[in-house]
């Protein structure tokens, strides 16, 4: 579609059907119910989606997840140390690079990431509850189509 074509689902009868009031609309519920489940937890967003990085592979380098969550590595840092501190993850030294750092997630942040989860599960059983498997499947199809980028400045918080 060249950029001067109207898209076909805007209709001229209501201007707030466009598509790109619709997702800042849904996106900024959906946002903000996911920040709620996370604080439900006692964790911050981005805490929780380290958490969740981390409940998969079990560890991962900073530098690895700093990229993960296109975050500068200071933030990074920051978010380490939070739940370093409430000893959800643990930085190691990597033994083959000493300039390096593993994190790795502790039984206490599994136990805390099953909590988000669980959190997060139902947040989106709320939100997709009218839709089939096969839609929530197209839908996340079409997003991940959609022009936009992690790194985008408005996702750094």
């Amino acid at each position: 579609m060249a950029v001067d074509e109207p898209m076909a689902e805007v209709t001229e009868s209501d201007p707030l059907d466009r598509l790109g009031f619709l997702l800042a609309r849904n996106g900024a519920i959906a946002n903000s119910r996911v920040h709620h489940a996370f604080e439900t937890c006692g964790l911050a967003a981005r805490q929780g989606t380290t958490l969740m990085l981390l409940g998969k592979s079990g560890f991962m380098s900073q530098q690895a997840l700093a990229a993960a969550l296109s975050v500068d590595p200071s933030v990074m840092v920051a978010i380490l140390n939070d739940l370093e501190s409430a000893r959800l993850v643990e930085r190691r030294r990597d033994p083959s690079d000493r300039r390096r750092h593993i994190v790795a997630i502790t039984e206490a942040g599994r136990r805390q990431l099953a909590k988000a989860q669980e959190a997060v599960a139902e947040v989106e059983q709320g939100l997709f509850a009218d839709l089939t498997p096969d839609e929530v499947a197209a839908l996340r199809g079409l997003l991940a189509r959609v022009r936009t980028s992690p790194s985008d400045e408005v996702c750094a918080e």
